[in-house]
């Protein structure tokens, strides 16, 4: 036995006495997304079942149904808190519930994607991580898969590093990979991985994504944000050529095009010849892609979502859709209704990125109208909090055109943003503007 070998056999044990590392007061970091571990995560909530466990705060962002069954169920959040770094369903369930019930149901603290593993390792201080990965290779080390993002940084310095290894999780290139000499707790559990759902199109999003596609130029490099537009985009971009890829999430968009060569990285001017990102959701085939695939390099949040990183990527063009535009161009993409619907993610990070790129472009995106058309996107003031400011707002594209604000006065905006309105509620947006002094 070699001692990489006897090293994972010391730490190996059952998820039951893995979870009974975690102590009462404990401040654990959850994976992202597919990189939530089922069996550790099912202990842990039978821990606080039993009332063993308590005063626990689990920081995560993007929860799945892995952890919406087990430590986010309603019931245990007075054990076991949620603190949420990005809103989802699950999240706005319990936030309604509490409120039904007069209690707080799941915590948000608000932060970009970049900043995760800072505020978790040094404003948070997080002592436990939870983490699905990769088997151990001949080195003694494992993979986080499909999710580098916070976890890397948060197993540099937590007292607990309890990993969950699925031989079903992708073994993947980069600065991805946390050694067994590292590790407190191991188990073995083999279970498919979590696959994400294809968001149903609309007819304005196959609008949009021509619109956006004939903005790309050959030889671009790519980031494309979740959800059926940004699948629209990539679908309308078969025709182009040696496009590239710097990209938080890689979704199965992403790796069609590269399967169909459209991708190749090949004028990147960072990573030539490598799609790099932080987290992937997709299907099974998708994982299957991932697999020590040498094409594909995963870094950590921090450094996939520095704008001075993305901006090393000449003709870098970031897409990421918003909820609600304002006559001044700054946009809300995180809140709807009066309540937290998602985050501010990485979005102002591949804003920022993008614009200060070689050629660059940065397209944020939405459908005109909300709520079977009976609300206009394009707003005179926001509903809710600016997660990407006026001044840093370039490329903006609806189903009835696009414009780039940057260098226009405040009254040639609102006028531009009108245009991009649905034609029913263009005359209310002026009058607002008028009353405003915007026009």
């Amino acid at each position: 036995m070699t001692d990489f070998a006897a090293q994972h056999a010391e730490r190996l044990m059952s998820p039951a006495a893995a979870a009974a590392l975690i102590p009462s007061g404990a401040r654990v970091a959850m994976a992202l997304g597919v990189g939530q571990p089922p069996a550790l995560l099912k202990a842990l909530a039978d821990r606080a079942e039993a009332r063993e466990i308590g005063d626990v705060n689990i920081y995560y962002l993007l929860s799945t149904a892995i952890a919406g069954e087990t430590v986010l169920r309603y019931e245990l959040t007075d054990r076991l808190r949620p603190h949420s770094l990005f809103h989802g369903a699950i999240e706005r369930k319990l936030e309604a519930r509490g409120i039904e019930e007069g209690r707080q149901g799941v915590w948000f603290i608000p932060t970009g994607f970049q900043q995760a593993p800072n505020v978790l390792t040094r404003e948070i201080g997080v002592d436990t991580l939870l983490a699905t990965v990769s088997p151990m290779d001949a080195d003694g080390y494992f993979s986080f898969g499909t999710n580098t993002d916070y976890a890397l940084a948060v197993s540099k310095t937590a007292q607990r590093v309890i990993l969950e290894v699925n031989p079903h999780m992708p073994r993947v290139f980069g600065d991805c990979r946390v050694h067994v000499s590292r590790v407190t707790a191991l188990v073995e559990h083999a279970a498919p991985l979590l696959e994400a759902g294809k968001a149903a199109q609309q007819p304005q999003d196959l609008v949009i994504g021509g619109i956006i596609a004939g903005l790309i130029e050959n030889g671009s490099t790519l980031q494309m944000g979740i959800g059926a537009l940004p699948d629209a985009v990539c679908a309308a971009l078969h025709d182009h050529a040696d496009l590239g890829i710097h990209t938080e999430l890689l979704t199965p968009g992403l790796v069609e095009l590269m399967r169909a060569g459209v991708v190749t990285n090949a004028k990147k001017s960072l990573h030539p010849g490598k799609t790099v990102f932080t987290f992937a959701m997709g299907d099974r085939s998708t994982y299957e892609f991932l697999h020590e695939n040498p094409a594909l390099e995963a870094r950590p949040v921090d450094y996939v979502n520095d704008p001075a990183v993305i901006a090393r990527n000449d003709r870098m063009v970031s897409v990421n859709a918003t909820l609600q535009i304002d006559l001044f161009g700054a946009c809300c993409s995180e809140y709807l209704n009066g309540r937290q619907y998602t985050a501010a993610g990485g979005q102002l990070d591949f804003v920022r990125g993008a614009s200060a790129s070689e050629g660059g472009r940065s397209i944020i995106a939405c459908h005109s109208t909300a709520a079977r058309g009976t609300a206009s996107r394009i707003v005179a003031r926001l509903d809710g909090p600016v997660t990407t400011p006026r001044n840093d707002v370039q490329i903006v594209v609806t189903e009835h055109g696009w414009v780039n604000l940057r260098g226009l006065t405040l009254d040639q905006r609102a006028r531009a943003l009108i245009n991009l309105a649905a034609p029913q509620f263009r005359a209310g947006l002026e009058a607002e503007a008028r009353a405003m002094g915007l026009i």
